[in-house]
């Protein structure tokens, strides 16, 4: 029941969809490289979206996550004469699913059709699926009009809520000039697993287990585990003292290169994934991710769960990890030998990706008009 499209059908925006000067969209959020990127690179594509509110005492350098300000009712009461379209990605990790109901009753008052992106089908940050399969089951729903970014989501929400998802690819992530830099070159093959700040949907341990055995057993192969400090720090939210002793141990016997960090910024990231053959992610559950696309745009092989879409989102290898069915050793082991053997470079094409974002962007400006028209 998904709808594709493609480069081709959204090339110009044309036909018998009327058409506005200027749409105005309340993007939820606003700033993120996705939202960013689903704007037309090269040309005005007739839509503005409207910044993220700050929260009321957010200071404006502040990392920390704050619910969107435009999530409230109320903010949809005093503001919505200043859009036309609510869009609606990610960020309502917070809302108990009455609230997610307010917000949709406060847009039907006000007469603004509701889009929603389904990025996730399973939130990787909840270890807990239920909070997020209730907030599903009012978004979806209600929704006029839904996208995604696989078929085998838009099948799922299709055999789940009856509703048909127009499947748009994510658009590249890495921005020039790195998109077309040509990748460092480093003596070896570099398996790369970055553990951030241990994410719920992670099964960290299990898998650096089989890559260090894997690793072991190849020729000038490194395994490099990344972490952020706050997995060692006693007075973080994050702090996990025994996957830390247990990657020393590891480091220390010269099974693996642990590096010990804060956030990379993006430069930092891009250097780091530049950095690496194969990164493997470890996740039991989850839908679509960024950092898979990250590593297209850079050249860098992905192992990725059969948990989710991964495998359709771009090209990768693929294993067996399931929160259900757990992580099927084998198949990891597998996926290192093969990228190891075969150096796949299946690396974005800068002009590819160009006309790809201008497709996502038209597409979009299609849909908000027609749901205004």
């Amino acid at each position: 029941m998904e709808q594709h499209v493609s480069a081709d059908m959204y090339g110009h925006t044309s036909g018998g969809t009327a058409l506005f000067d200027t749409i105005r969209v309340a993007s939820v959020p606003a700033g993120h490289v996705y939202v960013r990127h689903c704007s037309d690179p090269r040309q005005p594509d007739g839509v503005v979206r409207l910044r993220d509110p700050r929260p009321n005492g957010a200071p404006s350098t502040s990392q920390r996550w704050w619910p969107p300000v435009m999530l409230d009712p109320a903010w949809v009461n005093a503001h919505h004469e200043e859009f036309d379209v609510f869009h609606l990605h990610f960020g309502f990790d917070a809302q108990s699913p009455a609230q997610l109901g307010s917000l949709v009753g406060a847009l039907r008052r006000h007469g603004k059709p509701l889009l929603y992106t389904v990025h996730d089908l399973r939130n990787p940050h909840q270890p807990d699926p239920a909070p997020h399969e209730a907030a599903l089951d009012v978004l979806v729903p209600a929704a006029d009009h839904l996208i995604t970014l696989t078929p085998g989501a838009a099948a799922e929400i299709a055999r789940r809520w009856q509703r048909e998802a127009t499947v748009l690819p994510h658009p590249h992530v890495v921005a020039e000039p790195r998109l077309t830099r040509p990748r460092p070159h480093h003596d070896g093959f570099r398996v790369g697993v970055h553990a951030k700040s241990l994410r719920p949907n992670m099964v960290l341990l299990p898998v650096v287990r089989v890559l260090a055995e894997a690793v072991a057993d190849l020729p000038d192969a490194q395994l490099q585990v990344n972490i952020h400090h706050e997995v060692g720090d006693p007075a973080a939210h994050a702090h996990a003292p025994e996957v830390m002793a247990e990657l020393r141990t590891l480091a220390d016997a010269g099974r693996l290169r642990l590096e010990e960090h804060d956030y990379f910024d993006d430069d930092e990231l891009w250097d780091y994934l530049s950095s690496l053959d194969l990164s493997v992610l470890p996740y039991a559950f989850g839908t679509h991710s960024g950092w898979l696309e990250a590593c297209h745009d850079l050249g860098t092989a992905v192992a990725a769960p059969s948990c989710g879409y991964y495998a359709q989102q771009r090209p990768c290898l693929s294993y067996g990890s399931t929160q259900r069915d757990g992580l099927d050793e084998a198949s990891l082991r597998a996926a290192v030998l093969e990228a190891h053997r075969a150096r796949p470079a299946w690396r974005a094409s800068p002009a590819e990706r160009e006309a790809e974002r201008a497709a996502v962007a038209a597409a979009h400006r299609r849909i908000y008009a027609g749901l205004l028209g």
